[in-house]
Parts: C-alpha cells; sequence; structure tokens
C-alpha cells in the first residue's frame, strides 16, 4: 500500500550529532515531524523511520508485530551511528518505549533519552483478554489525535487492531524489564491532560531506570501528542537543551533555508 501524504519518513545528514526519533503505535512520522524538522534546523543529523504497517491502512498493522517496529529503529539507529560520534533517542509514547529499549540494549552507543508521554502499560483494551478478544474482534476504536490544539490532527489509523495490540501489551512487559539497564541521561516530558497514557506510565519509567540524569517537565497546556499542541515548542527547546548540554558544540543557530521537509526524506 502507497504511504499516506505526509506520513513519510524524515532524514536530515547534517552535524557529528545525530537523533533517531520513533512515532507512536497507529500513528507516523507525521507526529513528530515539526520536533525532527526544529532538530535539523540546529544542525542536527535527523532520523524519523515509519515503522512497518503504520502510516498506509490499519490493515497493514494487522499484519505487523513488536519485533518489526523494534527492528525498523534498531536498524535506523545503527544506520545513524555509522556517520555520527554522539546519538540520542527519543519518542512519543509507544516510541518512547522502544527508545528506552534502544538505550537499554545499545548502552554507551546512546548519549541521552528524551520520551514525550511514554507509553509502559496497555491501557483501554481489557489487556487481559486481548490473547482471546483478537480471534474474536478484528478491531477496536483508534487512539489518535488527542491534542487540546483545535486546529491540529494527528495523522494516525481510526482503528487499532487487536493483533497489533497484543503484541504491544507484550512489549510493553519486556520494556519494563529492561528499564533497570537504562543508565544514559534522560528527559522525560509528559502532559497531565493526557488522555491516552496515564501519569502513572510516567511515574512507572521514572522509578525502574537507572540513569541518576533525570529531568521531568510538564507540558501544561498539552494532550497525549504534545509533540503538535500548545507545548510542541517547549518540547523542542527543552531537548536541544539537553543535547547541546550533553554533547557540548552539537548544536548550531537555525540554519535558513531548511523547510519544512528538511533536506532529505527517505528511510
Amino acid at each position: 500500500m502507497p504511504v499516506l501524504p505526509g506520513a513519510e519518513p524524515f532524514r536530515h545528514d547534517g552535524g557529528e550529532a545525530g537523533v533517531l526519533l520513533c512515532h507512536g503505535f497507529t500513528g507516523s512520522p507525521q507526529s513528530l515531524r515539526p520536533w525532527a524538522v526544529h532538530l535539523a534546523a540546529r544542525g542536527l543529523s535527523v532520523s524519523l523511520p515509519l515503522l512497518p504497517g503504520h502510516g498506509t491502512r490499519w490493515q497493514d498493522l494487522q499484519l505487523t508485530g513488536w519485533q518489526d517496529w523494534y527492528a525498523e529503529v534498531d536498524r535506523a539507529l545503527r544506520v545513524l551511528r555509522e556517520r555520527c560520534e554522539t546519538v540520542f533517542v527519543a519518542g512519543l509514547s509507544m516510541g518512547g518505549a522502544l527508545a528506552l529499549r534502544l538505550a537499554a540494549r545499545h548502552g554507551d552507543a546512546v548519549s541521552g533519552v528524551i520520551v514525550v508521554n511514554p507509553a509502559n502499560r496497555m491501557h483501554g483494551l481489557a489487556p487481559h483478554a486481548l490473547p482471546v478478544l483478537r480471534h474474536l474482534v478484528r478491531t477496536t476504536r483508534g487512539i489518535a489525535s488527542d491534542i487540546a490544539r483545535p486546529d491540529v490532527e494527528e495523522l494516525g489509523y481510526d482503528r487499532v487492531p487487536l493483533h497489533a495490540a497484543h503484541s504491544l501489551r507484550a512489549f510493553f512487559r519486556l520494556v519494563d524489564g529492561e528499564l533497570p539497564q537504562v543508565t544514559q541521561p534522560l528527559l522525560l516530558l509528559r502532559s497531565p491532560r493526557d488522555h491516552v497514557v496515564p501519569p502513572a506510565d510516567s511515574a512507572r519509567v521514572l522509578g525502574r531506570v537507572s540513569s541518576t540524569d533525570v529531568t521531568e517537565i510538564l507540558l501544561e497546556q498539552s494532550c497525549h501528542v504534545a509533540t503538535l499542541d500548545h507545548d510542541a515548542d517547549r518540547i523542542f527547546a527543552e531537548s536541544v537543551a539537553f543535547i547541546g548540554r550533553l554533547a557540548p558544540g552539537s548544536v548550531g543557530e537555525t540554519e535558513p533555508g531548511l523547510g519544512k521537509e528538511g533536506t532529505t526524506a527517505g528511510g
């Protein structure tokens, strides 16, 4: 199936510091594209892949699982590492869980982690019934576009395939067990008005990681997809400051002429 307009992956070859961005479950790179463009405009190398089964139609997601999603970001991280001396991982919602697993498994190859409303548990889908329910019901209602701004929409599926949701539940349990292996500096930004991921998920992440350099920031004006919401600019500024502190000299002034699509788009 062709990729939906706006859901394309994003890549920008910038300086020696790189950032891998991971989008959320049933979403697409569209939800993180403004963040990616902002980082690229500051001279950073940026990779924002499209996860398998996403950005087309929900039936395609039904045929994939967490192993496919994780393999894609793991591949993207290795590619970024080939050209960058310093690499950061970041993500929204499930993308936050993907970023945390990358940090846990790649150790010193990852210099820092940035997560926005990271998901740690399955909510609202009767998770304990999923092993049986997924064989009886194909989908449930979508979770996309939890945004306070009335003029913005997230490009995501309007249905959640239960086979994929079952796999996501297994992935969350796996990542939860690996959180103590996360030792890198961590910047966690969360929205108290999130209607998809409750505050308990962020608290669980903060309570289980082994990181000693930890910053938590509240995004008071935003809902779940905060990267497209009222606090988006704060997310962008805080992430740039975080990267600049950990990789001095890596962040430059805004590059003139870098438009909304960046300099390079691709897988």
